[in-house]
């Protein structure tokens, strides 16, 4: 319920979330259904944030509901304030011992997969590490985990020209490996690629693409390989998921770009082969991130542990 003191209305942290829910969404009547609310409560609320920051957030003019300038400021800071309150939350918790030596990771699937388990042994003994909690999900969900505070690390793939919400300002990274996108496909009897690049524009390959929620879709786009090298592709498939678009390139249905820390199993048995040479590759950084803000005893032990292993220049 909006508070008044004096005649100025008081916001509230439900507002902020109202507001970066329908940043999200682009819609209204969506973005009420997501926060259970009807919509006219939650425009009330959407109005009521308008109102206690004292300009325009929103642009209603257009088709898709779109922010102003003014929100699209807005947005980092009500990203941040909701982190650091529930940060805050935690970190009382932990010193009230109901979270004590818990660390929360999120991670993108094919890491959690195939990175995450020896990197965090290699992290030292069992009995050394604190409770480890891991989610994993694709790119754009862990993002939002770790705007809300929900997490204290995240795990995932990296390119210097992709771009992720995880700003310099707000969070620190280290480099921990090195990966790469590799497009592969199922071989013919011979051994020779099925798909062969760079394709024809007259008989344009099939391709098993990513979808907009997956980090290594954005890398690959960012890398513009398939644009510069002209490569004739027909989207036939598309997915978040590394081991979704592997499982369709087993059976036949077309070129897929997979991490080579998943997909080096299948090359080495010749279950699937390049479908291009190295000059197709996408190179790719495997990246820590935290918040930039001081956290808790478990989570500052363990980030200066794998700071310590990687050596601190590689901290950003």
């Amino acid at each position: 319920m909006q508070q008044t003191t004096g005649g100025t209305s008081t916001m509230e942290t439900n507002w902020l979330e109202d507001f970066l829910k329908l940043a999200e969404e682009g819609n209204f009547s969506r973005a009420a259904e997501a926060r259970n609310s009807s919509q006219p409560a939650f425009s009330r609320r959407i109005r009521g944030l308008e109102d206690w920051v004292g300009t325009k957030l929103i642009d209603r003019d257009t088709h898709r509901i779109a922010l102003t300038e003014a929100g699209e400021t807005f947005r980092t800071v009500a990203e941040d304030v909701l982190r650091r309150l529930a940060q805050g939350r935690d970190q009382a918790r932990e010193v009230g011992g109901a979270e004590a030596g818990t660390l929360r990771f999120a991670a993108t699937h094919a890491l959690s997969l195939t990175f995450f388990p020896d990197w965090l042994r290699d992290q030292g003994d069992d009995q050394d590490l604190a409770t480890v909690s891991l989610l994993a999900d694709n790119m754009q969900a862990c993002e939002k985990i770790m705007l809300a505070g929900k997490a204290d690390f995240l795990l995932c793939h990296h390119h210097p020209s992709s771009p992720h919400r995880l700003e310099p300002g707000g969070f620190l990274s280290i480099r921990l490996g090195e990966d790469r996108l590799v497009p592969v496909c199922l071989p013919e009897a011979d051994g020779r690629a099925r798909f062969a690049l760079p394709g024809r524009a007259d008989e344009p390959l099939p391709y098993l693409a990513y979808d907009d929620r997956s980090g290594m879709g954005r890398i690959l786009a960012a890398a513009q390989v398939i644009c510069e090298r002209h490569a004739a592709l027909r989207p036939v498939f598309r997915s978040h998921l590394a081991t979704a678009l592997l499982r369709m390139a087993r059976d036949g249905k077309g070129i897929a770009w997979a991490p080579h820390s998943l997909c080096a199993p299948d090359l080495a048995s010749g279950r699937l082969v390049r479908a291009g040479s190295e000059d197709w590759d996408v190179p790719m950084e495997i990246h820590l991130f935290r918040p930039r803000a001081r956290q808790g005893h478990a989570v500052e032990t363990f980030w200066s542990r794998a700071l310590a292993a990687t050596g601190p220049r590689q901290e950003r």
